[in-house]
């Protein structure tokens, strides 16, 4: 089974990454362009909430449905219930490195489908295809949480 594991820091406070997390605007704002998020229903990060939406890449829809497990204030797991691969679950891990800056780990777990899907996962889920939508996700944390300190 392929795994992908990124890691990187942010000069926020635990409480602050958690909080940007759960905000149900994020995955809007975690999602790389090209890449389009159409939110169908997204509850408030919660043991068992459920986010369901359809990520557009180019004229191809990908139709989610996660359920989160292991909310707590380090982080969570959004797991696939629904969608283009036969697997995928992604944890995310807060750690307080210092009063104002904190550790985010992300590891992801996933399997491809047989056919068509299977196809267009094992390209969009390519390790090159991860490191960059990762590492735009790292920047865009940044960013987000950068504004939110000044306000």
């Amino acid at each position: 089974m392929p795994v992908f594991d990124y890691r990187f820091t942010v000069n926020a406070s635990l409480q602050q990454v958690r909080d940007f997390h759960a905000d149900t605007r994020a995955l809007k704002i975690l999602t790389p362009p090209p890449t389009f998020v159409q939110l169908h229903h997204v509850e408030p990060l919660a043991e068992g909430s459920r986010s369901t939406f359809t990520l557009w890449v180019g004229p191809l829809p990908l139709q989610w449905t996660a359920v989160h497990h292991g909310v707590s204030l380090y982080g969570f797991t959004d797991v696939l219930a629904d969608g283009p691969a036969a697997k995928w679950e992604h944890t995310h891990t807060f750690t307080s490195i210092n009063p104002e800056q904190t550790q985010v780990e992300e590891h992801v777990e996933y399997e491809h489908k047989r056919g068509f899907w299977g196809m267009v996962t094992r390209l969009l889920f390519a390790r090159p295809n991860l490191f960059l939508m990762f590492t735009y996700r790292k920047f865009a944390t940044r960013r987000s949480l950068r504004h939110k300190s000044s306000e």
